[in-house]
């Protein structure tokens, strides 16, 4: 059942009124802005004359703040392309409003933290990675789609969709709950989606990439690692790859994921923070629980884990290697590939050595075609799942090579390409650059979704060979990385918290309950910075500013040089209180 596409919201002082201009329809949801109950009736004289009005493009649902509930609608979108001719948007503008009329009833200090509950909601939803169509299921794989039920197919998007990758679920809790609402509720999902057009020996076909963003253990690269109690890992990502050609359609399907353990990484100042692996929690239960439910949603697992095999990495992929072997199941097969070793020095030609290991596999799982008719003619059996540290930079270069392989037998499949023909003989033509930027943009976009920055080695997936100028790139997104994971971050993950339902805004916070947004810092969270960039300063005058006595000059500046490395030294040691740490679900869950 497809969604309302086209509405209008019109607003009183009392009520919003969502009216649907759909061809044929006269559905009109109500929302009482004092009761907050939510109706259905039909459009026309129910709407008062005196009503200012605005055209929408959807309903994202409803959030509760201090100030009380908020209406969040979609009021832009730009059409990405269409799937089996359906069309699919990207969210370009969206408008949070007040049920209340005013704040009255907050005070001063209610009503800052209010503002900064709103700039969270507003910063998630401005990220430009929100996605839905009113008629397809953006959440599902074409192959889920295809091996379901006719009957399922009628049930409205929200009811059929993938709970993992709808991102707006917490906030259509309460349309949710009146099945008669259904044709306003709509899912959006969060990741990417990029719907291009291939042209190989003159034939014309599209080529989509859709890298679906679970929202379980959703956050940001240092405060969401590894694994929770229910099997759900940080930073996981469901990436399709799609061909269609004149009514035949293929897919292909991998994961990628936060290695299944109980770890953590916390940011502390320090470039690369200590891997803490717990103790007290019993890895092998919740990494079954993980690779069960990927079993059961997906096949047969091969694990390609491609962290270092020395170092801090090395602990973990050993543990993650025993927890495989522990878990004894036929379903899973564990592959680790030290992707710095093997490929030091620029010689990523060598990547051929992981991707020969992976032949067979690939080979027996095969991928997802039906006809025009709707005639299966393949299906994928078990997917890759990838993983390095953040399964970001390492982990979308292997996963382009393994679709780079699939894509090449679908185009033969699709008459495309001649049978035994290589896209590696199309190097110059305009599609090898489409599918290498496609992949690319994954990358970046995934990444700054997780790390903040866009993505690392993406000039080995954009052009094919690892450049000079794409490590200085690297060099500068790896220090921004660091500025965003230590000073950024905190206010990103409470962002994507709220949003998500993982903290619950309570109406007495500020009265009889403290704020969470006005932490209490230690007397040296401020002293020390303060004394360092004095000391620091006294030491460029000493320097500058010449003296009598050159003995006493020196003196000075090197009082002052060891005052200023004494401060970085202890900032550094007590590094862990000057990052910006989340105030949110995460604080409340260390007082629990």
């Amino acid at each position: 059942m497809a969604v309302h596409e086209s509405l209008v919201l019109y607003t009183t002082d009392d009520k919003f009124y969502v009216e649907a201009h759909d061809s044929g329809s006269k559905e009109l949801l109500i929302i009482d802005r004092l009761s907050q109950e939510i109706t259905l009736g039909d459009s026309g004289s129910q709407i008062p004359p005196f009503a200012t009005s605005k055209p929408i493009c959807g309903l994202m649902g409803t959030i509760r703040l201090l100030a009380g509930p908020y209406l969040v609608v979609i009021t832009k979108k730009s059409k990405v392309g269409e799937i089996n001719g359906q069309t699919i948007w990207k969210i370009t503008g969206h408008e949070i409003i007040p049920y209340k009329r005013t704040f009255l009833h907050l005070n001063e200090q209610q009503k800052q933290d209010n503002r900064t509950y709103e700039s969270m909601v507003n910063y998630v939803l401005d990220s430009n990675d929100c996605y839905f169509s009113t008629t397809y299921d953006l959440t599902h794989s074409l192959q889920r789609l295809f091996n379901t039920s006719p009957e399922f197919l009628q049930m409205p998007l929200f009811e059929r969709a993938d709970q993992r990758f709808v991102w707006n679920c917490n906030l259509l809790r309460e349309l949710a709950s009146q099945p008669e609402l259904s044709r306003f509720i709509l899912p959006v999902m969060c990741g990417f989606v990029t719907i291009r057009i291939g042209i190989l020996h003159g034939k014309r076909f599209d080529y989509i990439v859709i890298s679906r963003r679970s929202c379980f253990r959703a956050g940001t690269r240092y405060y969401m690692r590894g694994l929770d109690s229910q099997g759900h890992v940080a930073n996981y990502v469901e990436t399709e790859q799609i061909v269609q050609c004149n009514g035949w359609r293929g897919s292909f399907v991998q994961t990628r994921g936060s290695i299944p353990l109980y770890w953590s990484q916390r940011p502390n100042i320090k470039y690369k923070p200590k891997i803490l692996i717990s103790q007290a929690q019993n890895h092998l239960d919740g990494f079954m629980r993980h690779l069960d439910s990927q079993v059961v949603n997906y096949g047969e697992q091969v694990l390609v884990n491609l962290i270092d095999h020395k170092g801090v990495e090395d602990r973990l992929e050993k543990t993650f290697a025993k927890a495989v072997m522990d878990a004894g199941n036929k379903n899973i097969k564990y592959e680790s590939f030290d992707f710095h070793h093997e490929c030091r020095r620029m010689r990523w030609d060598r990547l051929s050595i992981l991707m020969d290991r992976l032949a067979a596999d690939q080979e027996k799982y095969g991928y997802f075609m039906i006809t025009p008719e709707n005639q299966l003619l393949k299906h994928q059996t078990g997917v890759f799942r990838t993983n390095c540290m953040d399964c970001l930079d390492r982990t979308n270069v292997v996963q382009s090579l393994l679709a780079r392989r699939t894509l090449q037998e679908q185009l033969q499949r699709f008459n495309i390409l001649r049978q035994g023909e290589s896209i590696d003989e199309h190097l110059t033509t305009a599609f090898e650059s489409t599918f290498k930027n496609t992949w690319a943009d994954n990358a970046d976009f995934c990444s700054k979704q997780y790390a903040g920055t866009g993505a690392l080695k993406t000039d080995f997936t954009r052009t094919g060979k690892r450049t000079h100028f794409g490590m200085v790139k690297d060099l500068y997104n790896s220090a921004l990385r660091y500025y965003k994971n230590n000073f950024v971050d905190g206010f990103r993950q409470d962002s994507i918290d709220l949003f998500l339902g993982n903290y619950i805004v309570e109406e007495n916070e500020g009265i009889s309950s403290p704020s969470p947004l006005r932490p209490k810092h230690d007397t040296k969270f401020i002293l020390l910075p303060v004394i360092c960039i004095i000391a620091f300063s006294m030491m460029i005058i000493s320097i500058l500013i010449p003296a009598a006595d050159l003995y006493l000059q020196a003196s000075y500046v090197f009082f002052w040089m060891a005052a200023t490395a004494v401060c970085l030294a202890l900032m550094y040691i007590y590094g862990m209180e000057f990052v910006n740490q989340p105030r949110l679900a995460q604080a409340k869950a260390k007082l629990d």
